[in-house]
Parts: structure tokens; C-alpha cells; sequence
């Protein structure tokens, strides 16, 4: 088990979901965020089952980030009860991994 996560955050609008995109790395909440479009949900709300499309977030980060991160989400997001669900990255590849970790530290890129 490794302390890396993948958070999903799904946004209304393309632009919002890119600019949230952006100020999360930016500010180091995460390492990358794939945007991805043509996400239908389906999901009750305000009594009756709705449909909407969505754009998804797959924004990748660590557990000690998470807390920031949620908070960052709730700040910018236009929903009044954002979808922010944490699950756990068991393995992945080593270099990966650390790119992830060196990538929220600051670093950035591999090391040599």
C-alpha cells in the first residue's frame, strides 16, 4: 500500500473543470489531473433522479494532501455539494510513483 491516492471530482462545465485542473497542480495539491469529457451521471437530487453530463477530474495526489486538496475543491467548485471521493492506489510503478511523490514536493520531474 503506498500513501498516493486518485481523487474523483466531476464538474458541470469544461472550463471550470480545466481551470480547477490547473490550480491544483499550480499549487502542488496534486501531481496531474486528467480531464475527461462525455461522463453521463445519474444520481438523485433535490428528491427526484436526475441526468447530467459531466466532466470527470482523475486527479492524482497523496493522503497527506487530501485534506487541502478537499478543501481547494470546495472553494472553487460552482456545486454546492461537489462529488470528492478518495481511493487508494494499492501499487503502481516505482518510477511513477516517485515522479508523483518528487512532482507535489516541488521536484517535478524523474530523477536521474
Amino acid at each position: 500500500m503506498t500513501d498516493k491516492i486518485v481523487v474523483l471530482v466531476t464538474c458541470g462545465k469544461r472550463e471550470e473543470a480545466e481551470q480547477l485542473a490547473r490550480s491544483l497542480v499550480e499549487m502542488r495539491l496534486a501531481a496531474c489531473v486528467n480531464v475527461t469529457s462525455g461522463v453521463i451521471s445519474f444520481y438523485w437530487w433535490e428528491g427526484k433522479v436526475t441526468r447530467d453530463e459531466e466532466i470527470l477530474l482523475i486527479i492524482k495526489t497523496s493522503r497527506p494532501r487530501f485534506d487541502e486538496l478537499r478543501k481547494e475543491v470546495q472553494h472553487q467548485h460552482s456545486y454546492s455539494v461537489p462529488e470528492i471521493i478518495a481511493l487508494p492506489i494499492v501499487e503502481g510503478s516505482e518510477e511513477y510513483l516517485n515522479w508523483l511523490g518528487d512532482s507535489l514536493a516541488g521536484e517535478g520531474e524523474p530523477k536521474a
